[in-house]
């Protein structure tokens, strides 16, 4: 299932892949702490993510369910930026990745075992 999320919705949906089924009043509670979001703020974004498909709520006490995990989006996120700046090739997009910071030891041998379990 690919839902497009804006950074609104991914906010209600990191606060779900976080505690798992949360009411939407602590997610509001919790969304005031971290962003300043108001109440009706964060309602509104719950419903968008409803009416997309994202979250389904029950009751008692409006009770939102992730519908899509949070690897789901990150692979639609990637397949979508991959294709846009990088003409969908994981090979221009891994050398920008290593292009772009200075990886130690570790790290680089991280990326050959990885790629070393592809084959």
């Amino acid at each position: 299932m690919s839902i497009k999320l804006f950074d609104s919705e991914l906010k209600v949906m990191n606060v779900l892949w976080k505690n798992g089924d949360t009411t939407a009043k602590q997610i509001s509670e919790i969304l005031a702490e971290e962003t300043g979001w108001n109440v009706n703020t964060t309602y509104t974004v719950i419903k968008k993510c409803i009416a997309k498909g994202a979250i389904t709520r029950s009751e008692p006490n409006f009770m939102c369910h992730a519908e899509i995990s949070k690897e789901e989006v990150q692979k639609s996120e990637l397949s979508e930026f991959m294709d846009k700046l990088f003409d969908g090739a994981a090979d221009k997009l891994f050398t920008a990745l290593i292009d772009n910071k200075e990886m130690s030891h570790d790290e680089i041998q991280a990326l050959k075992d990885m790629v070393n379990e592809l084959k």
